[in-house]
């Protein structure tokens, strides 16, 4: 087929199972982060708001991470060094109780980063999209990270390094509260519950 000859639009829908066991041990100690040194695609070569399959930067993201600490989720950074978002989430950090998130200039503009905005209009918590570096999460008062499933997730260590004291932060945990409830569900009791099914299905497909 031709470049020109692209046809109809084609829809495809792909549904599978929550995978609780990835993130149901994190909730209560924090997850961990690694920053990856493959880079997030530029905005001036693929537009970050379309949610496309073209993602091998993720899944080297993935190996890279798992090199630094074998419990991380990867931390991708633009080609000018700042902070952007993981491979399957948003990234946030606190910093004297105002949330702090990468502009949406090179990260997908998720359905989970605009609950995370929602519910600090509701609880009363400012929040600033912004250029940070990896050094504003270092020092941060916590971190974590959204996306679907767990809504958000605590992250207590980045590149094996705590974060503040090493524990879930306030505003992490009021967040994935206040989640709860907009959804009529225990979340973490949820994650909990169906980890080791979860668990078990994935192996069976491997």
């Amino acid at each position: 087929m031709w470049a020109n000859d692209t046809g109809p639009a084609t829809v495809g829908v792909e549904a599978y199972q929550i995978p609780f066991h990835r993130y149901a041990p994190y909730i209560d100690n924090g997850s961990h982060g690694a920053i990856a040194k493959t880079r997030s695609y530029s905005h001036q070569s693929v537009d970050p708001k379309i949610k496309h399959q073209a993602r091998m930067n993720f899944n080297l993201a993935e190996l890279e991470a798992k090199d630094i600490d074998p419990e991380s989720f990867p931390i991708l950074l633009d080609v000018d060094g700042n902070l952007t978002e993981g491979t399957i989430n948003s990234v946030f950090l606190v910093t004297n109780g105002v949330i702090r998130t990468p502009t949406d200039e090179t990260v997908l503009q998720s359905v989970s980063r605009s609950v995370v905005f929602e519910l600090a209009n509701q609880l009363g918590i400012p929040y600033s999209e912004e250029k940070l570096q990896p050094y504003d999460l270092y020092t941060a008062d916590e971190a974590f990270l959204s996306f679907t499933g767990p809504g958000v997730l605590p992250m207590t260590i980045v590149d094996k390094q705590k974060i503040s004291d090493g524990e879930p932060g306030p505003i992490s945990k009021q967040l994935l509260a206040a989640w709860g409830e907009m959804v009529g569900i225990d979340i973490a009791d949820q994650a909990k519950k169906f980890a080791r099914h979860t668990d078990e299905r994935y192996q069976t497909k491997i």
